[in-house]
């Protein structure tokens, strides 16, 4: 366990790594008390509790004012917050992860999220406007800890809410930075301290007292099917973004070079870690050679089957059977989640070149890298008789999990159709997974992806309640 005097220490060797002012670090290291960390949820809930009573009478203007400060202060610290993900999690790509939070600073949704729809006629005026629900209680993954608190925190502060955040506890020290950076940003714009909080050290239990609690109005969580079951069962409004396994279609219309770059780009940016990256490939035989042939020179280092098994022994573990006569299950080895290619090779033997950033193999439809999301730079590839054999599969292997599907193909038919069949929350097509979340693509960004509970690219406006006002006989000027 790292205690309070490592974790000042890992700050401070973050920041003078990045060679910033004595002041700056100053200011930033967890030498001073955390802004919005308490030692315990009561506490916490106490505060939220205070500043959300100043927070409610804060107009849009106001309210965008703090939006403003947040976004800018992300973009200061990026860097910061990219090296001290990956040294806290122990997963991903530290520049991956400052480019995931310049985007949620320039495309999280702000207060022009919220509009009020109105109705004027004979018998007077009725408004329909996005009201806060008050006190939001989100849980946040390891995956994506300090991106998803930043980008929760502007769309629900935008909406006018105040937040408590119970982060996974694998990834605390930086969501405990992310919480200080969004408080430090409120009060630089006149907001009220505490408004966003968090606990130092989360734990089911803590978990537990946030969602019971009667201030609590309504519940976010990012993160496992489990959590999400949690939350949908605790009689609030939930907001449930679950996982994925996003598979990707390649037919024989597709520009290949070009499909196997940008597969190989979605599928290991952050080390796979966002549930949106490319996990399994369905392509038409008549193509596949040329499709991996492009990955290999776009940094993928291919294994054979005798290095299948032997990468299984590494990446998987087996889980008991719950019942007698069940067959057992596989599952992944949590250790290798988010790491870097080339130190997953290392463990079967293979010395790889610093440029190759992902592992792709042939296996059958079958096959546990297929059916299970590894959040791994490995990228199992099947072969294909035609495409609706690749969409069948394709919706098999994605389990209705409604999050994210891909495409290759200049078909239109097959777009449609591999949309009407897969049915998911995203569908990108001729592109890197990343473009479903607005990057380097048009539309605003969320870290929060409601597939479950049907909000789907969450932003302000999915942290609203509706309130009508209705006025008759008056203010009709006709």
């Amino acid at each position: 366990m790292i205690d309070e005097k490592q974790i000042s220490e890992l700050v401070r060797s973050v920041l003078s790594e990045m060679n910033f002012s004595s002041e700056t670090k100053q200011e930033n290291t967890q030498e001073h008390k955390q802004l919005g960390v308490f030692d315990t949820m009561e506490e916490a809930l106490e505060a939220c509790g205070k500043a959300y009573a100043l927070f409610r009478n804060y107009n849009k203007e106001q309210r965008e004012n703090i939006i403003r400060e947040i976004r800018k202060l992300t973009h200061k610290e990026a860097e910061i917050l990219g090296k001290l993900g990956v040294e806290d999690t122990k997963m991903g790509n530290a520049y991956h992860k400052m480019l995931k939070h310049h985007l949620v600073a320039d495309k999280t949704p702000g207060t022009e999220d919220l509009t009020t729809t109105a109705w004027s006629g004979d018998r007077g005026l009725t408004l329909v406007e996005m009201a806060p629900y008050g006190i939001i209680g989100a849980i946040t993954p390891s995956t994506n800890p300090s991106e998803t608190i930043i980008c929760n925190s502007i769309g629900m502060l935008a909406a006018g809410n105040a937040v408590i955040f119970n982060p996974h506890p694998n990834a605390k020290i930086v969501s405990r930075y992310a919480v200080d950076l969004v408080n430090r940003a409120v009060l630089a714009a006149g907001g009220p301290e505490n408004i966003v909080c968090t606990v130092k050290n989360p734990t089911m239990e803590t978990s537990n007292k946030m969602v019971n609690s009667p201030l609590v109005k309504m519940l976010v969580a990012t993160g496992g099917p489990g959590v999400v079951k949690m939350l949908l069962s605790s009689g609030k409004k939930a907001i449930g973004a679950g996982a994925g396994n996003p598979p990707v279609v390649v037919d024989d219309t597709a520009d290949i070079k070009k499909a196997a770059k940008d597969i190989i780009d979605g599928c290991t940016f952050d080390n796979n870690l966002p549930c949106i990256a490319e996990k399994e490939v369905f392509v038409l035989r008549n193509v596949a050679d040329e499709l991996i042939h492009y990955m290999i020179k776009s940094g993928s280092y291919l294994i054979d089957s005798e290095q299948v098994k032997q990468l299984e022994e590494v990446v998987l573990v087996d889980v008991p059977p719950k019942n007698p006569g069940d067959k057992p299950k596989k599952a992944i080895n949590k250790d290798w989640v988010g790491r870097d290619a080339k130190k997953i090779l290392a463990q079967i033997g293979i010395d790889a070149k610093d440029d190759i950033r992902c592992i792709i193999c042939e296996t059958e439809f079958s096959h546990p890298f297929v059916q299970i999301e590894l959040m791994m730079p490995i990228l199992p590839i099947v072969r294909v008789d035609n495409f609706d054999e690749a969409v069948e599969m394709a919706v098999k292997a994605e389990h209705g999990n409604r999050h994210t599907a891909h495409l290759h193909s200049k078909n239109v038919d097959h777009m449609t159709k591999y949309a009407k069949a897969i049915c998911t929350t995203i569908f990108v097509k001729n592109a890197p997974s990343y473009a479903g979340i607005g990057f380097n693509s048009e539309g605003y960004t969320t870290f929060t992806i409601a597939g479950p509970t049907g909000e789907g690219i969450t932003s302000a406006k999915s942290f609203t309640r509706q309130r009508r006002c209705v006025l008759v006989d008056s203010l009709s000027i006709i």
